[in-house]
C-alpha cells in the first residue's frame, strides 16, 4: 500500500466529515481526490507542511499521519467555525502536531515557514508569490490554478520551487472552490469573476473574460446573460459524448478574449462566446443556447467545438503548462 493509503486506514474519515457534535460539513472534498493530491504531494516523515482550506479537518489529519510525530502541519481557512471544530476534533484524537488557524491562505503563513510541502483545497486567482516565497528550495506545491479568467476553468498543478522560481511539473484534471476573503455562504455561485447575477425569476449568472471592456453598469454582461435566457435559440450538441473536463480545458487553452462562462440552470454550467451584440454557450447537458440561429457567437462556438473534436478531445494532462509572472504571482496557461 502507498503511504497515503496507509494514512487513510489510520484516520477515521467520518469522524471528521460527519462529526457527532458538529454534524456533516458541506465544505469538504471527495476523499478519493484528496488521496490523489496527497500522493502527488509526496509527503515524508518529519516534514513541515501547510494546507489551505481546512474544511472538515480530514485532509489535515491525513497530513498529520504522513509527517508523523516529528513533523508539523499548519492548516488555514477563512471560516472560523470550521477552524475551531477542526482543532477540537484533532485534539480529541490526540494530535498535537497540527494547528488550524483563521487566515486568508493566499498570503501564506510566514510564522511557521519555510514549508517542505504546500497543498491547497481552494483555488486562488493565480499562484501566489507568498506560497513560492514560503517554500523551501526544492519544495512542492500541489494546488488548483485557473487557466482562464472565468470560474471553474482550472487544473490541479504540481509545482516545484527551485531557486525561488516555480516550475510546473505536471497538471491533472480537477478544481476546488474559489479562495475568498470571507466565508462562502452560497456554494452554488462562484466566488470570483461573476460579472452579473440574477436571482429572479430563477438564479443565474455570467462571467465574461472581456470584463475590462465592459462599462461600470456591466451592460455587456447583463445583456449577454439576458440573450441566453430570454427566448434563446436552442439546439443539441451533435458530436460524440460530451467530455466536459476536456471541453472546458480546450476552451481555456484557446485563450479567446470573448470566452464566457455562465450558470443558466441549476447545477448546469455553460461555456461559450459572447460580445456586446451576441452570445452562445454549450451547457453540460449538451444543449447549445444562442441569441438567434444566425448568431455570430454561435458560429464561433461551432468552430471551437469542431477544432476540439479535430484535436481528439485532448485530456487536460496532455497540454504543456507554463507560468507567466504577474504582479502578485504567476498565471498558469496551457499550450499544445
Amino acid at each position: 500500500m502507498t503511504a497515503v493509503a496507509d494514512a487513510a486506514q489510520a484516520v477515521p474519515e467520518r469522524h471528521y466529515t460527519h462529526h457527532d457534535g458538529r454534524g456533516a460539513t458541506p465544505h469538504r472534498s471527495n476523499p478519493a481526490v484528496i488521496h490523489r493530491e496527497l500522493t502527488t504531494l509526496d509527503v515524508h516523515d518529519g516534514m513541515n507542511v501547510i494546507e489551505f482550506g481546512t474544511g472538515s479537518g480530514y485532509s489535515g489529519a491525513l497530513l498529520a499521519e504522513l509527517v508523523g510525530p516529528t513533523g508539523t502541519v499548519t492548516s488555514l481557512d477563512i471560516d472560523a467555525y470550521l477552524v475551531k471544530w477542526a482543532n477540537l476534533i484533532h485534539h480529541e484524537r490526540g494530535l498535537d502536531h497540527i494547528r488550524c488557524h483563521v487566515a486568508d491562505g493566499t498570503t501564506g503563513f510566514p510564522e511557521r515557514a519555510p514549508y517542505d510541502r504546500i497543498v491547497a483545497w481552494c483555488t486562488p486567482p493565480l499562484l501566489p508569490k507568498a506560497w513560492v516565497d514560503q517554500a523551501v528550495d526544492g519544495g512542492l506545491i500541489v494546488a488548483p490554478l485557473p487557466i482562464a479568467t472565468v470560474p471553474n476553468m482550472t487544473v490541479v498543478a504540481k509545482v516545484r520551487v527551485s531557486g525561488g522560481e516555480p516550475v510546473v511539473e505536471a497538471v491533472a484534471t480537477g478544481g476546488y472552490i474559489e479562495a475568498t476573503g470571507s466565508p462562502k455562504t452560497d456554494l452554488d455561485l462562484p466566488g470570483r469573476w461573476v460579472d452579473w447575477e440574477m436571482r429572479i425569476p430563477a438564479p443565474s449568472w455570467i462571467s465574461i473574460a472581456w470584463r475590462e471592456r465592459d462599462n461600470h453598469l456591466h451592460t455587456g454582461a447583463r445583456t449577454a446573460l439576458t440573450r441566453l435566457l430570454k427566448d434563446a435559440h436552442t439546439e443539441p450538441y451533435d458530436g460524440d459524448e460530451l467530455d466536459w473536463q476536456s471541453w472546458r480545458t480546450f476552451a481555456a487553452y484557446l485563450a479567446d478574449p470573448q470566452l464566457t462562462m455562465a450558470g443558466l440552470s441549476p447545477d448546469l454550467w455553460a461555456i461559450g462566446h459572447s460580445t456586446t451584440s451576441s452570445a452562445a454557450a454549450l451547457q453540460q447537458d449538451g444543449t447549445i443556447l444562442a441569441d438567434q440561429p444566425d448568431s455570430p457567437s454561435l458560429a464561433v462556438l461551432r468552430d471551437w467545438l469542431t477544432a476540439w473534436e479535430d484535436a481528439g478531445c485532448p485530456a487536460p494532462e496532455t497540454y504543456t503548462p507554463a507560468l507567466a509572472r504577474g504582479a502578485d504571482g504567476w498565471h498558469l496557461r496551457l499550450s499544445q
